[in-house]
């Protein structure tokens, strides 16, 4: 029986290898954002626990030094903040970008699967038309010698 071998699997296996360096980009840059987000919500959570302490200091005795302080710390974490959510903006778009570079290996990949599917197809049909043949000429074969001994008989 004939063995398949696709001629150009060397590029299928190409394509494979691209779409999963896609894939761990694409996962890298989904943690990438992840941790950029972490870090923008503890910022966050930073900020709020500076302003309850700026109501607090301003609500009791007031010391003019410790709200100075807190208001100073408050701008400082706003500054981080505007600056972490562009990080987090940029890692957002790196994640789109990756993104969109699987989803075109992804489909290289499949059409060059369907390419290899096809060529299977097309390899079943020769290797069932050559089976067919070989039928056809035992057949003629059998029926030739068939005749040939009749005649003898006769």
């Amino acid at each position: 029986m004939a063995k398949f071998v696709y001629r150009m699997q060397n590029i299928l296996d190409i394509k494979e290898k691209i779409e999963n360096q896609e894939k761990i980009a694409y996962g890298m840059a989904n943690a990438k954002l992840a941790a950029e987000q972490d870090k923008l919500q503890a910022i966050l959570i930073r900020r709020a626990g500076y302003e309850a302490r700026s109501r607090e200091l301003v609500s009791g005795k007031i010391h003019i030094r410790d709200i100075k302080e807190c208001k100073r710390a408050i701008d400082i974490m706003k500054s981080q903040q505007r600056s972490q959510m562009m990080n987090v903006h940029a890692a957002e778009r790196e994640v789109e970008k990756a993104r969109e570079r699987l989803n075109a290996a992804m489909v290289e990949r499949k059409t060059h699967e369907k390419l290899r599917e096809k060529a299977f197809e097309e390899f079943k049909e020769e290797i069932k038309h050559a089976e067919a043949k070989e039928i056809d000429e035992l057949v003629s074969y059998n029926y030739h010698e068939d005749e040939k001994q009749g005649k003898q008989q006769s």
